[in-house]
């Protein structure tokens, strides 16, 4: 792995998103008016405000009075003159640079064709960072550091502690009120999952349900560094059948996709599943299939056997060490994966 840096500081920059907007496709800047925009040819899908603190991007106007009531504290209704535009607004300073990423990537997906987004997505088309492979396992000192970056986040664990609080002891997606709490929980990590119209079915939901149907007596429920390599088979399955369930059809047709599933995975499992996002999958893997995941959990499983024989304690006490204790030490070792790979992609 290439020797970075990690910032200590939270907040998203301009800068950021330049360099994030600018590595997508079909992508150019301008500035009008004094007022930076990202474009895809002549369609606006990334403004910021004068002063940088909002930043106008792309999202269904159908959807956005439910975003905006959803988290207010983030997101605002465009201007009155924006309202017929497929447009919302956002306060830089309340999001994180995942959920930063995650709504640049999205609005760039509705204004590029289908197949310049998938090609980008898959990995084969242009990348944002390398794809050359990492194989050392982080040390105890490499995770602090992460966790002090992650810890430095405004309220970093509450979506993730309102879960569980809501799920617990464990999720049990044959409920209603916890796959809704799944979606809530999803959203509020980044993954901007629309929700249906009125009258419209709910087909995340009628999905969530039939999966875990067919998939919870099968889910391991295991620790990352114990895990079989069937058990991994089996979480490699369930990811891509995940990944593969509608949320839309019809012109605004999508599947709940990649980082969404894998999070909602590490949701139904966290102490089994390490997450990734599309930097992570494509640096390590260049691939984001259920055969990339399943590599994924087994470079997970031995960076998880190796940290806990060097630092000669068990995965309930590494995250304590490490100064993460609300999650798994498969969250810790995907937030390392997040600063030393996301991030720095980003800088």
């Amino acid at each position: 792995m290439r020797s970075t840096q990690i910032r200590t500081e939270p907040a998203v920059t301009v800068e950021q998103v330049r360099r994030l907007a600018l590595s997508l496709p079909r992508t150019h800047e301008a500035l009008v008016r004094d007022r930076i925009k990202f474009r895809v040819g002549k369609i606006v899908y990334l403004s910021f405000s004068r002063d940088e603190e909002l930043m106008g991007f792309a999202f269904p106007k159908e959807e956005r009075a439910a975003l905006v009531a959803s988290e207010p504290e983030k997101f605002l209704m465009p201007v009155p003159s924006d309202e017929r535009f497929n447009w919302v607004r956002v306060r830089v300073d309340a999001v994180t640079p995942a959920e930063m990423r995650e709504i640049v990537v999205e609005a760039w997906r509705m204004v590029v064709p289908k197949r310049v987004a998938a090609a980008y997505l898959q990995g084969t088309g242009p990348s944002v960072v390398s794809t050359a492979p990492v194989a050392d396992a982080p040390t105890l000192d490499g995770l602090r550091a992460a966790a002090r970056v992650f810890n430095g986040f405004s309220n970093v664990d509450a979506g993730w502690l309102r879960f569980l609080e809501t799920t617990g002891p464990a999720a049990d997606l044959s409920r209603a009120g916890h796959r809704a709490a799944l979606l809530r929980w999803l959203n509020s990590w980044g993954c901007r999952i629309r929700y249906p119209r009125e009258g419209e079915p709910d087909l995340l939901d009628s999905g969530l349900a039939e999966w875990w149907r067919n998939r919870a007596a099968d889910l391991p429920s295991v620790s990352l560094a114990v895990l079989s390599d069937g058990e991994i088979d089996v979480l490699s399955r369930a990811y891509a059948e995940l990944a593969a369930l509608p949320v839309a059809t019809g012109r605004a047709a999508r599947s709940l996709g990649p980082t969404a599933a894998a999070k909602a995975l590490y949701g139904l499992r966290p102490r089994a599943v390490m997450p990734w996002d599309a930097a992570i999958a494509v640096r390590l893997h260049g691939s984001r299939d259920g055969a990339a995941f399943g590599a994924h959990l087994r470079m997970g499983r031995a960076w998880a056997r190796a940290v806990l024989q060097a630092a000669g304690t068990d995965e309930d006490t590494l995250p304590l060490l490490a100064g993460r204790p609300s999650v798994s030490l498969a969250k810790v070792l995907d937030e390392y994966l997040y600063v030393t790979i996301t991030m720095a992609s980003q800088e």
